[in-house]
């Protein structure tokens, strides 16, 4: 197994880990209550968008990943 599949394999894992983290972040800052007819919103906008940035983070990490284990080495 040469280095750039080795490489390849922890991007994509890693993504995973990252994207499962940023889901997570993002659902528990997105919260809203109904009390007597009135909807409050209780959302924490810096933790969604924390979580957002580590989606962003794990999709980039996934192709990065896609693209290493593809290569052809010449």
């Amino acid at each position: 197994m040469s280095t750039n599949k080795i490489i390849g394999i922890i991007l994509i894992v890693g993504s995973l880990i990252v994207g499962y983290y940023g889901i997570n972040k993002v659902s528990q800052n997105d919260a809203s209550v109904k009390v007597l007819g009135l909807k409050i919103d209780a959302s924490n906008e810096s933790g969604k968008n924390q979580g957002y940035i580590y989606l962003g983070l794990a999709a980039v990490m996934f192709i990065g990943g896609i693209f290493t284990l593809n290569r052809k080495d010449a």
